[in-house]
């Protein structure tokens, strides 16, 4: 590994911390929290039991009082997870995760009351803090929070979660991200990242054990990640029928303010069109040369796609005037990463595997993580990934409640970023074979994002459904599953071999966020649509989406994207974008 961050000029591209906490002994980090404990009590003891009583200017102080203890805890909980995916055999980088995970859940069990007493206020009180001027900054926050009150439990249910919570499902997910960061791959013993890279290889042969080495691995800790698993099904479960939740998607449609017509409409589009995703596969197949194209064979890059290592240097340059062409406001804020060490770039052993942007709290700054191999599917990764962070940057200012937002839009600027270099790359490309197999690489992409998304929304839904009605899910089970949902994408066009079956088990989406994946399916097909407007409107275009980003989540998505023109719940809406990827494909026949 470190001679190819050598080779690329990864091996000092490390994010500073800095801007939240100097080190583990740094003691602001004890002062933070026991400010926040100090005031979390206060909060309680002022406010609990009287909150209908207080006055909107006294409402709203309260208000953003809670939002600094969320901002300092925040600030902890984002430097102890930084800390720790970077290098997850420390013992003491894992412990000092756990730690703030407990520290958070005692200063939580102060301010439940405040959710509970707002969202069952009745409305006549509610309307008088709603309707003030004193917390008109807020009023989208606290009119979400309002929508879950049918889905709260009593003050010591809520207390008692709260309380069991860092030994729960977190400690789960904990675990999950220290096996497979301890997981080695091969007679070489290489990380997770550095055998699917090789999927992407021109040898069939390395793709082709590439695949048998990442199922060899898998395998072998089989029976955790089942276990592990289930148990996050059975939480969810429980946590669902508990607080009244008719599916198992539905906390997540209402977290993301869509209704659930909205996702059924999206799913049913993208269901309906796998035929796209046969006619490409089927295309590729002839492109190869190949009798049989199999599971290892998707992301072989075509001859004449360009095969060489892009440096970080380059990738940084590319990147960066892809963004300058669209917008200098948003190249200027992509370069802020680089200059000032915001991204985590080399590969490392007992580093965590993919990629992902951080918000960190708005008063410090985003963070990027990639696992730079230096191909042109990295280059986009780290656009997505900037795309991200130059979203969650121009958030900060609505500050820590109304900055966060629903995850269908958090896709949308990191989406928007690849599709832009993608576009800058193509221009560059003259002779018909190098531009064929470009696009070819961008659909890959875009089914990945799209496709694969929505056939894993229906792994999910099986998977849940499963185990809500009979009970514990088997391996073989979930493995059965997995295959009859990438069975249906695929249909004929790929050979799913026997290894491919338990490939469901290092996704880590399904354990972190059930219900997430469709978001990247909403972004992508989104994106393509706006990309449209774009085209039409030129430079009129640019401060409406510049908008759209700095708004964060103060509004709802519908809200959000009234300036485009956009009907959600129109089915027309998604077949439009699915139409614009059966372009690409016609394109490339």
């Amino acid at each position: 590994m470190s001679a190819l961050n050598d080779e690329l000029g990864t091996t000092n591209v490390i994010w500073n911390l800095d801007a939240l906490y100097d080190s583990l002994e740094d003691d602001l980090l004890q002062d933070d929290l026991d400010l926040c404990i100090q005031e979390a009590e206060l909060i309680r003891e002022g406010c609990a039991g009287k909150l209908k009583e207080l006055s909107p200017a006294t409402f709203a102080r309260t208000v953003r009082r809670i939002e600094r203890i969320h901002i300092n805890l925040g600030r902890i909980d984002t430097y102890a997870f930084l800390n720790f995916v970077t290098q997850v055999k420390n013992n003491a980088a894992a412990a000092f995760l756990q730690k703030c995970k407990e520290d958070a859940s005692r200063v939580n069990r102060e301010l439940v009351f405040f959710d509970l007493e707002w969202a069952k206020m009745d409305q006549t009180s509610a309307d008088r803090f709603l309707t003030a001027e004193d917390t008109a900054e807020y009023h989208h926050y606290l009119s979400n929070l309002r929508k879950y009150a049918n889905h709260l439990l009593s003050h010591s249910e809520e207390s008692l979660l709260v309380e069991f919570s860092p030994v729960g499902r977190d400690s789960w997910l904990t675990l999950f991200e220290k096996l497979l960061g301890h997981l080695e791959f091969g007679e070489k013993k290489r990380s997770e990242e550095e055998v699917l890279s090789d999927l992407y290889n021109s040898k069939r042969s390395v793709r082709k054990n590439a695949a048998l080495e990442l199922t060899t691995g898998l395998d072998s800790q089989l029976h955790i990640l089942s276990h592990i698993f289930n148990t996050i099904l059975a939480e969810k479960m429980i946590d669902d029928r508990l607080r009244h939740y008719p599916s198992w998607v539905s906390s997540r449609n209402l977290s993301n303010e869509l209704e659930d017509r909205t996702v059924d409409a999206l799913v049913d589009s993208c269901t309906e069109r796998y035929d796209i995703v046969q006619r490409y596969y089927a295309i590729k197949k002839d492109i190869l040369g190949l009798d049989t194209l199999h599971d290892y064979d998707r992301y072989a890059p075509l001859p004449s796609l360009p095969d060489r290592l892009v440096p970080w240097k380059e990738c940084r340059q590319m990147v960066l005037d892809g963004f300058r062409d669209f917008s200098p406001e948003m190249a200027d804020i992509a370069n802020l990463f680089f200059d000032n060490n915001w991204i985590h770039a080399p590969l490392l052993d007992g580093k965590r595997g993919g990629a992902f942007a951080h918000p960190a709290v708005p008063d410090a700054n985003p963070y990027v993580l990639v696992n730079y191999t230096g191909n042109l599917r990295d280059v986009s990764t780290v656009a997505h990934e900037l795309g991200h962070g130059i979203h969650q940057y121009l958030a900060r200012d609505k500050g820590y409640f109304n900055s966060d937002t629903p995850l269908v839009l958090a896709e949308t600027a990191s989406v928007f970023a690849e599709l832009l270099i993608f576009h800058k790359q193509l221009a560059s490309l003259s002779e018909p074979a190098q531009r064929q197999a470009f696009i070819c690489q961008k659909l890959e992409s875009i089914f990945a994002t799209v496709f694969r998304q929505i056939s894993m929304n229906r792994f999910e839904d099986m998977i849940h459904s499963q185990r809500r009605n009979s009970g514990e899910v088997s391996t073989d089970d979930l493995s059965n599953l997995w295959m009859k949902s990438q069975k249906a994408m695929f249909g004929d066009a790929v050979t799913l071999g026997d290894h491919y079956k338990i490939w469901w088990s290092y996704i880590p989406h399904f354990l972190h966020t059930p219900g997430y994946v469709y978001s990247y399916a909403f972004g992508e097909l989104l994106v393509l649509a706006l990309y449209r407007i774009y085209q039409k409107e030129g430079a009129d275009f640019i401060p409406k989406y510049l908008y759209l980003l700095s708004e964060g989540g103060s509004k709802s998505p519908t809200e959000l994207l009234a300036p485009f023109n956009i009907d959600l719940n129109d089915p027309s809406f998604w077949q439009g974008g699915l139409h614009v990827i059966e372009n690409m494909l016609e394109e490339i026949s």
